[in-house]
């Protein structure tokens, strides 16, 4: 099968940026992309990173730049400094898992709560905006919650961690075809050459 997966976080900006890219790049290739939410802080505790706050004010402020960049570059709204982030995305993506699980699509849904932190600066964490988005999207809010809650859903989860960081993924957005893992939004466009061309795939 033509699959990519692709590991994600809600909270994350770059995903909000890469996420129509990729729905572009895949469609048009005809390619399937595999949705596994992650958690970001086990990533990093394998990878060595640290939440952007923990990080020297040079790099937060080379993030900023870069996220402003590719705003621009992408022609997309982005507040760069939100009121509710940090935030706690781990209800947020494991309802993505749920909808996931129960055989329905997410992308609207899941553009619609990166939007939510990114542009209208809602709190992904609190329930009831979750519940509205669901609604909104054409989900059933309340069993998809509950269902999110569950232990099976956290474990979904946690299994993804650990493919992406045996895939080599040093955080999110990454997308991994054919073996090669793709760190970034910024590399959508490699992920898009790479199978355009059909070279093989490159894994050190």
């Amino acid at each position: 099968m033509k699959e990519i997966d692709y590991y994600l976080t809600s909270s994350s900006p770059f995903n909000y940026l890469g996420f129509k890219p990729i729905q572009d790049v895949a469609a048009k290739h005809g390619y399937t992309l595999n949705i596994r939410p992650v958690n970001i802080r086990g990533i990093w505790a394998e990878t060595g990173a640290v939440p952007p706050a923990e990080r020297p004010p040079i790099r937060q402020r080379m993030r900023l730049i870069e996220l402003e960049r590719f705003a621009l570059h992408r022609g997309v709204p982005l507040n760069l400094q939100p009121k509710f982030f940090p935030v706690d995305p781990t209800l947020a993506d494991q309802t993505i898992i749920a909808l996931i699980e129960q055989g329905e699509n997410p992308q609207l849904y899941m553009a619609g709560i990166f939007a939510s932190v990114w542009v209208y600066e809602k709190n992904i964490a609190d329930e009831n905006t979750l519940y509205h988005l669901l609604e909104e999207h054409g989900h059933n809010p309340e069993a998809t919650l509950t269902f999110a809650k569950r232990e099976v859903i956290t474990t979904i989860r946690d299994k993804n961690t650990h493919l992406a960081v045996t895939a080599g993924a040093l955080g999110v957005p990454s997308y991994v075809l054919n073996g090669e893992c793709f760190w970034g939004q910024d590399r959508i466009s490699l992920l898009d050459e790479a199978i355009t061309t059909g070279r093989s795939f490159i894994n050190g």
